[in-house]
């Protein structure tokens, strides 16, 4: 009936944990919990994780979805094909959390792109495999004689690793002749074992006795441990050892040193001698507690004995057995309180992080995810978590000890291209301790800088008559940004300079930005022009800026001066009239010369370089003016030949020179019967005069020609009238056959043939008329009546009575 009331009380504390399981997923977002039996093999289902989180299995392979745990042992695997959890190795309760109750560990999975963070609580259900076991197999006991019935003896209590239901439930002790069996339970969970002694002992009767005391678990199936209880009845000891109090309370700090005195018990004993010495122990703790403590078994000090860590063990308990040597005992209780001290510093672990982050990622970027922990408890266990101020990300906190570092500004790759964030947690406690991790991140370059010139416009001069392939000009951009988005390339925008595309002119190599000329400029034609080159980076899309070019022709001295007056015509005996009057000073004439040059290599100057005689004339150097310099005289002869040059002022210069003849007379014959004598003049006229009777000869002998010819066809076609229709002479004009008329529409149908004899005496002959082809009807398109006039008005001069034509 007891084994009955125990399984429904099993049952329903299992079903009140799976409804508040049920309770804790509906309200907390972003979690989930399960339950599980330990002891599962490896493989055993544990949940469907994606239809609890309410993922997809798409979802769960693109984030890259995977379990995160702060323990170095991880008892669940992800199966990411299906979306569920699985057992991945052995999970002892009893291993994992002691007597802990409930039992479970939580570990959080990951997705990223982007990054989503789920807790998930696995508790793990204790399955009854671990029987009772007591310390020792057996207990010996020396009880006096003389003790009284109601006598309580201790003993030391079973262990069983599971909890709840399956673990020690009852005892049982056996035979019942002498002792009974009291059970009792402490607020802490233990149970305090003692037999009570109900009948007087007689060593002298029975000296030993032996009991067997039975621990049994209510699991199913029920499991028992058993150990032999010894007893050797001593003689008479009538005064048993007293504590000083029944509970001794005391606080250590942890990390105490070995030898640390925690507390120490007494005890009395009304007798005396050998039964009056009390001796303590502590026969009845835990494995865990009796490496940690120690007791001296003459004065009662209880001392540290190993390292007390508050993370494992907040407390314990230690029963203290005062003995004299008569037999007789007492247990006194001391708690032990363990004091926290703040001696485990805060750890960070870094759960997801991104060391790669594009400058136009917007502001809220999670870039990383760190779990922060400390051990330690109350404000010892409180951690802040912090990074460094001078970078523009900020730290934000999502689950319980996990905190998110995402972008807080908009991102420059050119200003900073790289950050370093040092993380730092520290905790609350005094002095507080402290832990940092640095990260660094890099900046991706987004083609967000367009090409930079050094100048917007850009002035250059370049001689003309270069050669082609002159390199003009190099201009140079650059881009702030990097790799491919900051490799430029040049281009020349399309235009047109005095009707010639700029191609033509000039080109750019496109990488190194360098401007060749593809022609030979001519200062004369192009003295200046403007044009504007584009750079343009690699990017996706492209960025670009454009510069003016503006090119300046500079004049180089490449035409020389050309002389406008006087005018040089080879044969000309054309010269200038000085009087003999003529007074020192006077103007004979001036040379007039321009330079298509221009500056310094248009200036002019001018120098008489021969002359008949050279005391006569001069020539200004500025204005190219001839005059006199002294008196004119009879003497001088009539006919002057001067030489003028005419120079530039270019590097080399360039020279023109012109020969001006004068006349020194005061009458024209005079002059005419001088200058016919030039030697010169007169070869160059006599050529001149050939060619110009030549020309004039082949002019009049075309004309000639021409006018024979049309006076003749004029003459010509008026007799052929007249003899055609007046004349008696025997002309006949004949008309091939099948002639027909070229001049209408050519829309007839049937070409009208006919054939006109003239004889002597055809004008006294009867005209005869014929049809085409035999037939008497002439055919003709409506529309030709322009064809139909001419042959009608041909009929009627056949029909003159002084013309008959017979027609066949």
């Amino acid at each position: 009936m007891l084994s009955l009331w125990m399984r429904a009380a099993v049952g329903r504390q299992q079903a009140l944990v799976v409804i508040l399981c049920l309770l804790k997923m509906g309200s907390v977002a972003a979690q989930a919990r399960y339950s599980i039996p330990e002891e599962q093999s490896e493989g055993s289902f544990v949940g469907n994780i994606a239809r609890d989180l309410g993922l997809d299995l798409q979802r769960l392979l693109s984030g890259n979805a995977r379990i995160i745990t702060k323990d170095s042992k991880q008892y669940v695997d992800l199966n990411r094909d299906k979306g569920i959890l699985v057992i991945k190795e052995r999970i002892d309760r009893e291993e994992l959390c002691g007597k802990t109750t409930p039992c479970s560990f939580s570990f959080e999975v990951i997705l990223e792109n982007p990054i989503q963070l789920y807790r998930v609580t696995v508790e793990v259900i204790d399955v009854n495999d671990n029987s009772p076991s007591f310390q020792k197999d057996e207990i010996n006991l020396k009880i006096v004689e003389s003790v009284a019935p109601g006598t309580r003896f201790s003993l030391v209590s079973a262990e069983d690793p599971d909890v709840g239901i399956n673990d020690i439930q009852k005892y049982l002790l056996k035979p019942l002749d002498h002792f009974k069996l009291e059970v009792q339970n402490q607020p802490d969970g233990g149970t305090f074992i003692e037999i009570v002694l109900q009948n007087t002992l007689d060593r002298e009767k029975e000296e030993t006795h032996t009991l067997v005391l039975i621990a049994s678990d209510g699991g199913e199936p029920r499991r028992s441990g058993t150990v032999r209880i010894h007893i050797n009845v001593l003689d008479a000891n009538d005064n048993a050892p007293v504590c000083s109090q029944s509970v001794y309370k005391a606080e250590v700090r942890e990390n105490s040193p070995e030898g640390t005195v925690v507390t120490t018990v007494g005890a009395d004993d009304l007798d005396k001698g050998l039964y009056g010495e009390v001796t303590f122990s502590i026969p009845h703790v835990g494995k865990e507690a009796k490496q940690l403590f120690d007791v001296n078994i003459k004065t009662g000090e209880i001392k540290v004995a190993g390292k007390v860590d508050f993370e494992k063990s907040k407390t314990y308990q230690l029963n203290v057995q005062a003995s004299d040597h008569g037999g007789y005992s007492d247990t006194c209780k001391v708690i032990i309180q363990v004091i926290d001290e703040n001696d485990n510093a805060p750890t960070i672990q870094l759960m997801s992080f991104s060391n790669l982050i594009s400058e136009d990622s917007p502001p809220g970027t999670t870039i990383a995810v760190v779990n922060v922990d400390d051990e330690d408890s109350e404000r010892n266990g409180l951690v802040r978590c912090s990074i460094n101020s001078d970078v523009p990300f900020k730290i934000e906190s999502s689950l319980t000890g996990y905190y998110t570092i995402v972008t807080e500004n908009i991102l420059d790759r050119e200003t900073f291209p790289e950050y370093n964030i040092t993380i730092t947690v520290s905790d609350q406690g005094s002095p507080p301790l402290s832990n940092s991790k640095n990260i660094n991140v890099k900046i991706s370059d987004v083609n967000d800088n367009p090409p930079q010139f050094g100048r917007s416009e850009y002035t250059v001069s370049i001689p003309e008559n270069n050669s082609p392939g002159f390199s003009v000009f190099a201009v140079s951009a650059t881009d702030a940004d990097w790799g491919q988005n900051a490799r430029l390339s040049y281009f020349l925008e399309d235009k047109q300079i005095n009707g010639v595309a700029i191609m033509s002119l000039l080109s750019v190599n496109s990488d190194s930005g360098v401007i060749h000329a593809l022609k030979s400029l001519d200062y004369e034609q192009i003295k200046w022009f403007d044009f504007n080159i584009t750079a343009r980076d690699a990017g996706s899309p492209p960025l670009s800026s454009v510069a003016t070019v503006k090119i300046i022709v500079q004049d180089q001295n490449d035409n020389p001066p050309q002389v406008l007056y006087p005018v040089q015509t080879g044969g000309s005996l054309v010269a200038e009239m000085v009087p003999r009057s003529a007074d020192v000073g006077y103007l004979v004439t001036k040379v007039v010369a321009v330079d298509v040059d221009s500056g310094q290599n248009a200036w002019l100057s001018y120098k008489l370089q021969k002359a008949t005689d050279r005391a006569l004339f001069e020539v200004g150097s500025q204005n190219g003016e001839i005059r006199t310099i002294r008196q004119v005289t009879d003497k001088d002869a009539v006919k002057q030949r001067l030489t003028v040059i005419v120079e530039d002022n270019g590097q080399p210069s360039r020279s023109a020179t012109v020969i001006v003849n004068v006349a020194v007379a005061d009458s024209f014959p005079e002059v005419l019967s001088e200058f016919t004598d030039f030697p010169h003049d007169k070869e160059y006229n006599d050529n001149l005069t050939f060619y110009l009777v030549l020309a004039l000869a082949v002019v009049s002998f075309l004309f000639i020609t021409c006018l024979v010819v049309i006076i003749s066809v004029k003459i010509y076609r008026w007799r052929q009238s007249r003899i055609l229709y007046h004349s008696n002479l025997p002309v006949i004009p004949y008309y091939p056959p099948r002639y027909s008329d070229t001049l209408g529409t050519g829309t007839l149908p049937h070409v009208y043939n006919y054939e006109v004899c003239r004889t002597t005496d055809s004008r006294k002959s009867d005209n005869k008329f014929g049809g085409a082809g035999g037939q008497n009807v002439l055919i003709m398109d409506p529309s030709s009546t322009g064809t139909m006039q001419r042959i009608q008005s041909e009929k009627s001069i056949l029909d003159e009575p002084d013309s008959p034509l017979e027609v066949s």
